[in-house]
């Protein structure tokens, strides 16, 4: 299953059982990947949508690969390793980095 795939999924979950997201705040999270270019998350409303390209209003951008992508949307990457050690890059608020890790988990 491509990354892609597995956001829509992940997306769907979400949307399906919005009450998990309603106190979020409105706000963007991009993810640039290495070997496909750069993808939205948005959030608004308690609902969530996925855009393609960059976002100028994008509060944080996540610089990885797509295997690391896939593993943080299965809550399989240790962020803070992957941080550490550069295979996830983390531009803007880092604590929002933190924050879609927490809001994967609550749809594992």
């Amino acid at each position: 299953m491509s990354v892609r795939a597995e956001l829509q999924e992940l997306v769907a979950k979400m949307n399906a059982n919005p009450e998990r997201i309603a106190s979020e705040k409105d706000r963007v999270f991009q993810i640039n990947l290495e070997e496909s270019g750069a993808l939205q998350i948005i959030f608004k409303a308690g609902h969530v949508d996925i855009a393609e390209g960059a976002n100028p209003d994008a509060e944080v951008t996540l610089i990885l690969n797509e295997k690391n992508f896939s593993k943080l949307l299965n809550d399989k990457l240790n962020t803070t390793m992957a941080f550490m050690t550069g295979s996830l890059k983390v531009e803007g608020k880092l604590g929002l980095a933190l924050k879609l890790q927490e809001i994967v988990k609550l749809y594992q």
